[in-house]
């Protein structure tokens, strides 16, 4: 019964100790927190992420074109050093050819013992057969004169080159050196991306991949990386080489992004727009910067499919106009070939060519 009940004991204070010890403990983890021990860094929020690796890509793409720019020079410098070096052995094959023939003219003159020509013929049973000879002598000795002539020629021509030569190769040497250092540029902000998107969780990675694919394969012209015919291009496409480089695009879809590849597997930006005219028999030189100005240059307003469409101010970004404000393009390592809104970057510029 309640009358049997003993009352609990209460401890003096007891409900005011435990609330004290519950704001000691709070203040001895605030007081932790603020003084920075026991607490780990906080791991970084997808936008700030986010922001720095676009920012990367970015800069990385732009190092991309500096390089492909590089080795373009570099691989027309190691041609042209080959060509020097192909026609400088063939006048020294000529030039050792005419020294020979001087060395034997040379040698019979020096056999002969070189007697006057008086006494030549004073001693000669056959004067008129000597006479003929002399003639004939005279004739050879003037073309003697005129092969030294050719080979003093030969052997400047030959120096020529190899000075030529010599010229190309430091050129070359800067080259390859300018490439070593693009390259290092791109491999190195590549890393950066890398190590700042691996601090993210797989779902984190995934909403950054979306929101760098407004018009993801799905949902474009073509499923990524099919083998499904072309889409007709639009009679506003300005040539038949232009559709034909739209079509090359669009059957490019869904293949990875890797810089400095120009096809047919793999491509970089500006490798995508020359490999489609390359296709559609239009040579193209390798960069942005140089595509820009390889044809006519349009406005917005005029754009049709075929067209080439540069971004950012430093040029470091082109695609190829479909029509109805989308391009394929390249976009950046890590993505494929797709099709985007022109409206998703800063537009630069357009060029017609073909």
């Amino acid at each position: 019964m309640a009358a049997h009940r003993k009352p609990r004991k209460r401890m003096p204070g007891g409900g005011r100790s435990r609330a004290a010890v519950t704001i000691a403990l709070a203040g001895a983890a605030t007081a932790t927190v603020l003084d920075g021990t026991g607490h780990a860094e906080p791991p970084p929020t997808p936008p700030p992420v986010e922001a720095r690796v676009n920012r990367l890509y970015r800069e990385a793409e732009a190092a991309t074109e500096k390089y492909n720019g590089a080795k373009e020079q570099a691989d027309a410098a190691q041609r042209r050093l080959e060509d020097l070096r192909d026609e400088a052995a063939r006048r020294e094959d000529r030039l050792n050819t005419a020294r020979e023939t001087l060395g034997s003219a040379a040698a019979a003159q020096y056999r002969a013992g070189g007697l006057d020509p008086a006494l030549q013929l004073a001693l000669s049973s056959h004067p008129d057969r000597y006479l003929d000879g002399a003639e004939f002598l005279e004739r050879a000795g003037v073309r003697q004169r005129a092969e030294l002539g050719r080979v003093r020629e030969q052997l400047r021509e030959v120096e020529k080159l190899r000075g030529a030569a010599r010229i190309e190769l430091a050129s070359l040497k800067s080259r390859q050196t300018e490439l070593k250092r693009h390259r290092a540029t791109v491999t190195g902000k590549l890393g950066e991306a890398r190590r700042l998107l691996s601090r993210l969780t797989a779902r984190e990675r995934a909403r950054m991949a979306s929101a760098s694919d407004p018009l993801p394969a799905s949902r474009s012209s073509a499923p990524a990386r099919t083998a499904a015919p072309a889409p007709p291009v639009r009679p506003t496409a300005v040539t038949s080489r232009a559709a034909a480089a739209v079509a090359y695009a669009y059957s490019k879809i869904g293949s990875p992004y890797v810089w400095g590849a120009t096809g047919p597997a793999s491509f970089d930006c500006s490798g995508l727009t020359q490999a489609a005219y390359r296709a559609a028999g239009v040579s193209l030189p390798r960069t942005t910067y140089t595509q820009i100005n390889a044809g006519r240059r349009v406005s917005r307003a005029e754009l049709a499919p075929g067209d080439l469409v540069f971004f950012y101010s430093g040029v470091s970004h082109v695609g190829i106009y479909i029509g109805n404000g989308r391009m394929i393009h390249a976009p950046r390592p890590s993505s494929t070939v797709r099709v985007s809104p022109i409206t998703e970057m800063p537009f630069a510029g357009a060029a017609r060519v073909g």
